[in-house]
């Protein structure tokens, strides 16, 4: 008779479940601090969100999949754990198209044509002058604020002291966004530009009450202390094999394909049950550090989900494959400046506001708006061997204003349309339609992908495909807080995921903060 495999039991002073990016920063300061780790991973491969793959058959292009840009990942980090790892500054910070007079304009960002632009686009200085007092006043916030995300939580008081500035702790803390908006900007488009950043993956109006879009801005402009998005050189893979690599060089033990299913504990003593392929069985560890949504966490301890609503992603994920770049209507900016930075299509203020307005009520949005990026004219190494020489270049695509709740009755079927409606307001900037540059795969079939909220929370386990696993919280202490913004009602038990106070994006701050709250720092 064979002896269950529920009764061998292992011992480690830490348990991690999950091996997405921040699992695996967690991972790699517990081995380097001498403390026996194990990582179980659900899926074949460590990375989670952040993985690079070839999506398109018989294909060499290896794409960021998910999760495609680094903002906010803290250099400490990176020099803490010896990753082997670079970022590449994009020359072009924007690029968005628009039509005036009958006439194709646009407003280019960055590569030292921002004033000419904005001049052009406005017709004289004033929207510049207050898109460099704006952001002047970002970035002195996102130097003060930006390395508290690494130490233990300040009280609400203690960061605005730090912040040091009344108007800009009002502008970004307090008042809903859409004021300072609609306060220092007058041109539509150039509002529309700054709300952007208040809206990757989260479902909100401009004066949301609850001020979901001001933390989400928040996160967006504070990264690094500059607020500036690189691109990932070798792809979003090339980070969490890197920090795989860490972690495994310092002595934790990673299972890919083992699902933690159940946790138990009295405070101070964990056991962990996981299923492979074999079956059950169980570890024991002092402690468990669990990279997966505050939900996902009730879930293994047997508890109560949170009383608030259910978290709902609101995003439209597409990569693409192309031989070439396709031709601009707006003839005074090149191709490569235009998709080197974030296209942005569909959002001016008006039209972000109409479509978040369409899919509260559960329509999808009449123009729906998204974002596009080309990785390749930053970092062509993620292009096989001689697509880069032949001109191809990948793009990846963000829609907003696309919650989960649209795609319920007929996902593939809403997943189509949605794509169609997508591209086609990419199309009208074009001089030719994006289908007549994509590239085909083995199969004849075109080099495109899209990915609803749904489809990541079947894939990734992201809860209704939320990509912060909830509401992105303000950086500072709360009376439902700990000390590091990671600990939950087992004193063993840390959450070290993106749901975590200061989660959310590829950061390892959440993964970092529930090490130095593990070891007692």
């Amino acid at each position: 008779m064979t002896v269950p495999r529920s009764t061998l039991q292992q011992r480690y002073d830490a348990v991690i479940v999950g091996g997405g990016h921040n699992g695996l920063v967690a991972a790699a300061y517990l081995a380097r601090a001498g403390q026996s780790v194990l990582v179980l991973e659900r899926l074949g491969a460590t990375g989670g969100a952040a993985v690079s793959t070839r999506p398109f058959a018989g294909i060499d292009a290896r794409l960021s999949r998910y999760s495609y840009l680094v903002s906010l990942l803290p250099d400490k980090v990176v020099r803490d754990l010896g990753l082997r790892f670079t970022t590449r500054r994009r020359t072009v910070s924007s690029y968005t198209p628009a039509v005036r007079g009958g006439a194709a304009t646009g407003l280019l960002v960055g590569d030292g044509r921002t004033r000419e632009s904005f001049a052009a686009l406005t017709g004289g200085d004033r929207e510049y002058d207050a898109w460099q007092r704006f952001y002047g006043m970002t970035r002195r916030v996102a130097e003060r604020v930006f390395p508290t995300l690494t130490e233990p939580l300040p009280e609400r008081d203690e960061l605005r002291a730090r912040v040091g500035d009344e108007t800009a702790w009002r502008t970004l803390f307090e008042e809903p966004l859409g004021v300072a908006v609609e306060e220092r900007f007058a041109d539509d488009l150039v509002r529309g530009v700054v709300l952007t950043d208040a809206l990757i993956g989260t479902f909100a109006d401009a004066h949301d009450p609850e001020l979901r879009q001001n933390r989400c801005f928040l996160y967006h402009v504070i990264g690094n202390g500059t607020g500036d998005w690189d691109v990932p050189v070798g792809g979003m893979g090339a980070l969490t094999d890197a920090l795989a690599d860490a972690a495994r060089s310092a002595g934790a033990e990673i299972r890919t394909r083992h699902e933690a299913v159940r946790i138990e504990t009295d405070g101070t003593r964990a056991e962990v049950t996981v299923r492979d392929d074999r079956g059950e069985y169980t570890v024991a560890a002092r402690r468990v550090l669990v990279n997966a949504s505050p939900r996902a966490l009730a879930a293994l301890t047997g508890e109560a989900a949170e009383p608030s609503a259910p978290p709902e992603g609101s995003q439209l994920k597409v990569n693409m494959l192309l031989t070439r770049l396709p031709r601009l209507r707006d003839r005074s900016v090149d191709p490569r400046a235009a998709f080197g930075g974030t296209f942005h299509i569909a959002e001016g203020y008006e039209a972000l506001g109409a479509a978040h307005r369409e899919a509260a009520v559960g329509r999808l949005p009449s123009a729906p708006p998204s974002e596009i990026y080309c990785h390749s004219l930053t970092d062509p190494s993620i292009l096989g061997p001689g697509l880069a020489e032949r001109g191809y270049q990948t793009l990846t695509l963000f829609g907003l204003h696309t919650p989960a709740r649209l795609f319920a009755a007929d996902n593939a079927g809403t997943r189509e349309a949605l794509l169609a409606a997508t591209l086609a307001q990419l199309d009208a900037h074009l001089e030719e339609p994006i289908a007549h540059c994509l590239a085909r795969d083995e199969n004849g079939a075109p080099c495109v992908e899209a990915k609803t909220p749904l489809d990541l929370e079947r894939e990734l386990g992201l809860p209704g495909g939320h990509i912060f696993h909830r509401d992105l919280s303000f950086p500072y202490a709360t009376e439902h807080t700990g000390r590091w913004g990671v600990e939950t009602s087992h004193a063993n038990v840390l959450l070290c995921g993106a749901g975590a106070v200061r989660g959310g994006g590829v950061s390892g701050v959440p993964g970092h903060n529930a090490a130095m709250a593990a070891l007692g720092r």
